[in-house]
């Protein structure tokens, strides 16, 4: 450690009268500071010996930066001391992350296996833990029919594992070889195989195999929890299989692991059959009667005693317990669908003109149609470009994971004012105004990101001029007149930054200018969704003052956000006079439901500051219950 590492030692005797505080770097003493001698320095200190290790990696760069978030490295240094604490039972364990008042771990010493699994793990996985041990010794004709010779080098492993009765999702393997955490992708998946037949599809086990000298293995699955100590030869393990020698492999491994899952298997079909046994015996002897009544609800009851010599009920067969589910109030069920109609139908129509769908009125009785969802796959691109790579890595640590659930498991409900950018969406019980203007451009910036140097393209037939473009916007924008240049002279500094940039502009936006100066191309950000022309002269011209030309992490991220404004959808604001909406209205409200809301519930990654003023709680159904309850 000293070699990547600031490494320091303080330890003390109950003999001495103070601790010693020795320095070490590259594996040999240093002095603490500049001037003093590499000598170990008295100090301050408690019996016992404390290492400290600080500033990680500090000379390997590379290996510094493999290095993950604090809160992820720190829960896989307490997965490691929690095994650990588990293998050494006799050992006190305790850790505590830099900060905290209270350890996240904290054993005791002097207990044993099964009680450090309880602390650890739970007293539900302890309460069903069974145990056995196994021999090399032992007569291999009631076990398996392992071959192996008499040369061989015994082992013996000792198991603890938890029977049918528990169920878990996710498959846990401990597996110390000679007091070291190891990994084998063999003893996992025998050991797996033997809960096939005993756990449900789905359900895995929790499993834990020590080797010192001997083979330790625990096995974690979701209806069992196995503990077992294989102890062998350290001659016949070979630990050079990984780098960080963290898989093994061992001289006789079939032969082992079939000895070893044969008695597990073996354990566990006797501790079954021990149950079956002791419940048919209470049938048969009248003490328990299964009710299959609604009133009794599934639950047993004990019989009096006149009625136990009748020998009613009893019989060879188990009868099945009934069991009736319970009953889900009004108030909490969730009533969603695909196929459910959106808020726009649910006017009425009080101008046939106003019925835009072409149905007729046989059709209006069947069923409504699914709505479309135009789900498409937009593959992150690869940058190299640290500047890019820091401005994703920043769209992360602003993310609202409880406002990125409600976007992404949301149900459209409909548009509610398309002037304003309002919305109204569900998600499980609560119902939630939405302004999608400002969700989307949060979504185009980011989808801007994903795809940076590597957009589609909407091609400009035919293309218009940029001068032009950026003329009509210079014209009709009133700040302008209140500058010290005229209109021609903003519009050729314009003009000439984008002329300039024109090699980048292709090649990162896929923003296409010609050496004429005629914008071809402009960057699609998402399919079926095209934005409002009408402001790309608006958009051009923003490019010029807007953009931060000069550096190249506030130039992309400026140019982004410009052009995440370009594809918000622009409030549209209806023409009263006409009973039917217009055909631009009618666009765009498809493109907000069946383009934008599925964009938005596959990539957007929302930030806290949406909750200020655009995502609002309208409803609740266990409050609305509450209201109308009382009516």
């Amino acid at each position: 450690m000293s070699f990547v590492a600031n490494l320091s030692v303080t330890t003390k005797t109950k003999a001495d009268t103070c601790a010693w505080r020795a320095h070490y770097a590259d594996g040999h003493l240093v002095p603490a500071k500049e001037g003093f001698t590499a000598d170990p320095k008295p100090c301050a200190g408690n019996d016992g010996t404390t290492i400290t290790v600080e500033n990680l990696f500090y000379n390997t760069p590379t290996r510094l930066g493999a290095l993950r978030g604090a809160s992820e490295e720190y829960a896989r240094i307490l997965d490691v001391v929690q095994k650990y604490a588990v293998h050494n039972p006799h050992v006190a364990f305790s850790c505590k992350k830099a900060g905290s008042a209270t350890p996240d771990l904290s054993t005791p010493s002097g207990s044993d296996t099964k009680q450090a699994i309880r602390l650890i793990y739970g007293q539900t996985i302890a309460k069903e833990l069974l145990h056995s041990d196994i021999t090399s010794s032992e007569d291999s004709e009631s076990t398996s029919r392992m071959d192996v010779d008499e040369e061989s080098p015994s082992w013996s492993a000792e198991a603890y594992f938890t029977s049918a009765n528990y169920q878990a999702k996710k498959t846990v393997l401990l597996l110390f070889i000679n007091h070291r955490l190891v990994e084998s992708a063999r003893i996992k998946k025998a050991l797996e195989a033997i809960y096939n037949g005993v756990l449900p599809k789905g359900s895995s086990p929790f499993m834990y195999l020590r080797y010192t000298l001997s083979h330790f293995l625990t096995v974690s699955i979701s209806l069992s929890l196995l503990h077992d100590s294989l102890q062998i030869d350290p001659e016949s393990i070979d630990v050079n299989v990984h780098p960080t020698k963290r898989e093994v492999r061992f001289l006789n491994e079939d032969a082992i692991i079939e000895r070893i899952c044969n008695k597990l298997q073996e354990t566990l079909v006797n501790q079954s059959q021990s149950r079956v046994y002791e419940y048919q015996t209470l049938l048969t002897s009248g003490i328990l009667e299964i009710q299959t009544s609604s009133k009794a609800k599934g639950k047993a009851k004990e019989l009096p005693p006149e009625e136990r010599d009748s020998g009613e009920g009893s019989g060879p067969s188990t009868p099945a317990i009934a069991t009736i589910p319970k009953k889900t109030l009004s108030k909490h069920k969730v009533r969603t669908s695909q196929k459910d109609r959106t808020l726009e139908s649910m006017f009425p129509v009080l101008n046939p003109s106003q019925v835009v769908t072409g149905r007729t009125a046989e059709e209006e009785d069947e069923e409504p149609p699914p709505a479309v969802r135009l789900a498409t796959e937009i593959k992150e691109s690869e940058c190299y470009l640290s500047s890019v790579r820091s401005l994703r890595e920043a769209v992360g640590k602003v993310k609202h994971h409880q406002l990125t659930e409600i976007i992404e498991n949301h149900i459209f409900v409909g548009i509610v004012d398309l002037s304003r950018c309002l919305s109204l969406i569900q998600h499980a019980k609560k119902l939630y105004l939405v302004n999608h203007g400002a969700l989307a451009e949060e979504l185009f910036y980011q989808l801007g990101l994903r795809q940076f140097g590597n957009f589609s393209r909407i091609r400009l037939e035919p293309p218009p001029s940029l001068r032009t473009l950026v003329s009509l916007a210079v014209h009709a924008e009133e700040g302008a007149k209140n500058s010290r240049l005229s209109e021609d002279q903003i519009v050729d500094r314009i003009v000439e930054i984008l002329m300039d940039r024109r090699e980048m502009l292709v090649e990162y936006f896929s923003m296409t200018i010609s050496s004429e100066g005629m914008v071809e191309s402009i960057p699609l950000l998402l399919k079926h969704y095209t934005p409002n022309l009408d402001k790309l002269p608006l958009f051009l011209m923003r490019l010029g003052p807007q953009v931060n030309w000069t550096s190249e992490t506030e130039c992309f991220e400026s140019f982004l956000r410009e052009l995440a404004y370009f594809y918000v959808p622009e409030p549209l604001i209806p023409d009263k006079s006409s009973p039917s909406p217009s055909e631009d209205e009618q666009s765009a409200r498809w493109q907000i439901q069946h383009a934008l809301f599925p964009a938005l519930a596959r990539y957007l990654v929302a930030p806290k500051s949406l909750l200020d003023r655009d995502v609002v709680q309208v409803a609740n159904l266990p409050d609305l219950y509450r209201v109308f309850e009382r009516c």
